[in-house]
């Protein structure tokens, strides 16, 4: 009898497991899972620049943790984003920053180039800056320097005695 009741034991644990586990993803909320997600995921696998097997994983661990509640909705980048432009110490610093996050406004024309899967996305912005015109004076004129006298001319020379 000794040696049939481990077994037993065993093959309850293994079968209280799965209920537990059954009774777990039932409770779970899938609502907050919209159905057919996974299989856009999926059907997306294969036709970018990423390893599909890594794809698969990583679709099946949002599944998982969608459906423990543990995904939101898409965060605030630009709000991220201008987060960390304020950790910027020069005004001039923060305010270029600002502009490269925020885009085109006032005399700051941003771009953006490259992409996440391409290995990263840059921002760039040219801020025109228009110079004042100098508000000096003119310099007067100096005053010419008088001319030099004129050299006297040389005297004819002598005709020769005979």
């Amino acid at each position: 009898m000794k040696s049939t009741t481990r077994p037993m034991i065993f093959a309850l644990l293994a079968i209280g497991g799965l209920t537990a586990t059954g009774i777990a993803s039932a409770a779970s909320p899938r609502g907050a899972v919209p159905p057919g997600i996974y299989q856009q995921e999926l059907s997306v696998c294969g036709h970018n620049q990423q390893d599909r097997a890594a794809c698969i994983r990583e679709a099946g661990a949002a599944r998982q943790e969608a459906a423990r509640g543990g995904l939101t909705s898409a965060p605030d980048y630009r709000a991220n984003a201008l987060a960390r432009c304020g950790l910027q110490q020069q005004p001039d610093d923060r305010s270029a920053c600002e502009a490269r996050v925020l885009g085109n406004s006032g005399n700051s024309r941003a771009s953006v180039d490259g992409s996440v899967m391409g290995g990263g996305v840059i921002r760039e912005s040219v801020t025109t800056i228009v110079m004042p015109a100098p508000t000096m004076a003119p310099e007067p004129m100096p005053m010419p320097a008088p001319m030099p006298a004129p050299m006297p001319m040389p005297r004819p020379m002598p005709a020769p005695l005979r």
